[in-house]
């Protein structure tokens, strides 16, 4: 089983980008976010000749957005994260398939709006943490993967790159993200990866040539799906083509 993720920074623009990866490393599910369209502009037909089944999840306004691409059969059993009735962004999807729970998410910045901003995103990290405590106490197979916007530890991102007083690296978010792997969830790429810098994201400029880049794209898996966990990688070439997203994909192998 091959899980993927990948923030597109707009779908439109990057049709190419993701039909070149599904070619090439051939996800059974994969997770798209920032999509910046509404759902129904989103360029399904662009994607019917590959044996992919899209879901996608679009926004008024062409902000935010999360959708599933599936060569396997799902079942789409949430299009929001519950516990907040008034939050209408497109941040959460989850499948049923194989026996198992696949959640993508595209999970709050925290530096825009100020303090109610920052408030929105630990609100959100500690509904996601709910939510997966239930499917972990009712002993489901759970993974969640997409952007997170967490750098998780010192050794995410280059030194020097954020101020301590980013949201991606702030204390309370970086005990939020704690709290996710407390329940029992384990980060597959560095479970595989311990010790390596690895960046999922390059701002636009020369920081991809010098590989000054954060790890904010994740993969997060329950016990039992950890213990089939055989392979983790960031495919860094979607991010090396021409007018490519400032995100590149995360691939997570279950044997």
């Amino acid at each position: 089983m091959r899980l993927a993720t990948f923030n597109v920074n707009s779908i439109r623009r990057r049709v190419g980008h993701v039909r070149r990866f599904l070619e090439r490393k051939q996800p059974d599910l994969l997770f798209l976010q920032e999509l910046k369209c509404r759902t129904e502009e989103f360029p399904a037909l662009d994607f019917a000749d590959t044996g992919y089944r899209v879901h996608a999840i679009g926004q008024q306004g062409g902000r935010n957005g999360v959708a599933v691409l599936g060569r396997i059969p799902f079942e789409v059993v949430l299009e929001e994260l519950p516990g907040d009735g008034g939050d209408n962004h497109a941040r959460y999807i989850e499948v049923s398939a194989a026996g198992m729970r696949a959640a993508g998410i595209y999970l709050p910045n925290g530096n825009s709006g100020g303090d109610d901003g920052y408030a929105y995103k630990l609100n959100w990290m500690e509904r996601l943490r709910v939510l997966a405590k239930e499917r972990l106490d009712a002993f489901i197979p759970f993974a969640v993967l997409g952007d997170f916007n967490v750098c998780p530890t010192a050794l995410d991102l280059v030194p020097g790159a954020l101020p301590p007083t980013d949201a991606l690296v702030r204390p309370e978010t970086r005990a939020a993200w704690r709290a996710l792997e407390h329940l029992g969830l384990t980060d597959a790429l560095r479970a595989l990866h311990p010790g390596e810098r690895v960046y999922t994201y390059w701002d636009y400029g020369a920081n991809f040539e010098l590989n000054r880049g954060l790890r904010i794209d994740h993969a997060l898996l329950s016990a039992e799906l950890a213990e089939r966990l055989s392979g983790a990688e960031v495919d860094v070439a979607p991010r090396a083509e021409d007018q490519p997203s400032d995100h590149t994909p995360v691939i997570v192998e279950l044997a």
